[in-house]
């Protein structure tokens, strides 16, 4: 499930020049989620999602995949990356 018109607000550097942009936040308010609700959910501590919404971290792989599989959607619905 595509959610169009959600904005990508979080950007964390990357490497080499790429930001990668998280809708997290928007997705989990949209889902009526709390941050514990979630972090329960996706198997992570309340912190982690404290700091993937801020930006102060990039999920692994799995994690991205987690969280898109919970919201139903793609990984590239939920995170972008992109050059500087």
């Amino acid at each position: 499930m595509c959610i169009k018109g959600v904005p990508y607000k979080c950007k964390v550097k990357f490497t080499r020049g790429y930001i990668l942009q998280s809708r997290i936040k928007k997705f989990r308010q949209i889902f009526e989620m709390t941050q514990e609700d979630f972090a329960d959910k996706v198997g992570v501590s309340r912190q982690t999602i404290v700091s993937l919404e801020k930006g102060k971290y990039n999920p692994s792989v799995i994690l991205a995949c987690r969280i898109a599989k919970l919201f139903n959607s793609t990984v590239e619905d939920i995170f972008i990356m992109e050059e500087e």
